[in-house]
């Protein structure tokens, strides 16, 4: 489903960036982020929360217990972050969405420490495994691949390469390929517009179709794997649809769905423990420096893999 991003400057951050949020309820079942800030990733190591912003590139820290927040990464003019993702090796990879490069950060003193260019449409989503880190790109079909080394080392910038792909995923108009994870059966991607789930191979870039029975994904933006649960959020439809996928991620059958009173556009979900964390980017909202912003909480829904 075709996406409008709030256009935003840094100035929309500048209070906000001052100070963290105080901590909140012990039982959280939201935590407020810095007004302005605009979110539309987030990922997880487990017990933190991360949330970039697409007003300029900020990389927030979140405490799911205590609900106490911190700016990690400072934004700057002419950032962007749209999905964000952790890998083994203590790093966070953030998606430059129209700044078509991907960013690597150190998740615990949130220094830079690489930046890898790419020629691309919209930089969207992100999976990292112990070999490569993967990024869908929503215009281009293509998939961009930062490989890495021995012990997750950093590659070099020419040594990254934009994997075309084949099959049945095909582009048109509009936000295509969005969230992406990857399973020991290859990547799989959700095309916004048509509601479909997709595999692809990482090596040949082939893709095909999962059957997922009529279940309609359309509106479908960050996905999280847990074991053999995927969860497909759809955005302006404030849901979220979890699936089984079968051992070669070939069909997927429905586990359960979530909405929520608390959603407002929610973009990408990250899951902490039996709970799921949904940013909400509240896209058709003006981005003021006074809007808010918000993770919402939600239970993951029975009969998931643990």
């Amino acid at each position: 489903m075709p996406r409008t991003l709030p256009l935003a400057t840094t100035a929309l951050l500048a209070a906000a960036l001052a100070a963290p949020v105080a901590a909140q309820d012990a039982t959280l079942d939201r935590i407020d982020m810095p007004a302005g800030w605009a979110p539309e990733g987030i990922t997880t190591d487990g017990t933190t929360l991360y949330a970039g912003s697409l007003a300029n590139g900020a990389i927030l820290e979140a405490d799911p217990v205590t609900g106490e927040t911190s700016v990690l990464v400072e934004g700057a003019d002419g950032l962007s972050v749209a999905g964000i993702e952790n890998d083994d090796y203590g790093r966070l990879w953030a998606a430059g969405a129209t700044g078509a490069e991907v960013r690597v950060y150190d998740a615990e003193s949130g220094e830079l420490l690489a930046t890898y260019p790419f020629e691309g449409g919209f930089l969207n989503d992100l999976t990292a495994t112990p070999d490569g880190v993967y990024i869908s790109d929503s215009f281009v079909p293509q998939v961009a691949v930062v490989p890495l080394g021995e012990d997750g080392a950093l590659p070099a910038p020419e040594e990254t390469s934009a994997l075309p792909i084949s099959g049945d995923l095909e582009y048109g108009e509009g936000f295509n390929a969005n969230g992406i994870v990857a399973t020991d059966a290859g990547l799989v991607i959700v095309h916004s517009g048509l509601g479909q789930l997709y595999r692809v191979d990482p090596a040949s870039g082939e893709s095909t179709l999962i059957d997922t029975a009529g279940v309609e994904l359309t509106a479908g933006d960050g996905l999280e794997l847990v074991d053999s649960t995927l969860h497909v959020v759809r955005n302006r439809l404030n849901q979220i649809v979890s699936l089984e996928l079968d051992e070669t991620v070939s069909s997927a059958t429905l586990v359960g769905e979530v909405t929520s009173d608390d959603y407002d556009v929610p973009t990408t979900v990250a899951q902490v423990g039996d709970d799921l964390w949904a940013v909400n980017a509240r896209f058709g909202t003006e981005a003021t420096p006074e809007t808010e912003f918000w993770m919402t909480r939600v239970d993951a829904p029975m009969g998931m893999a643990e």
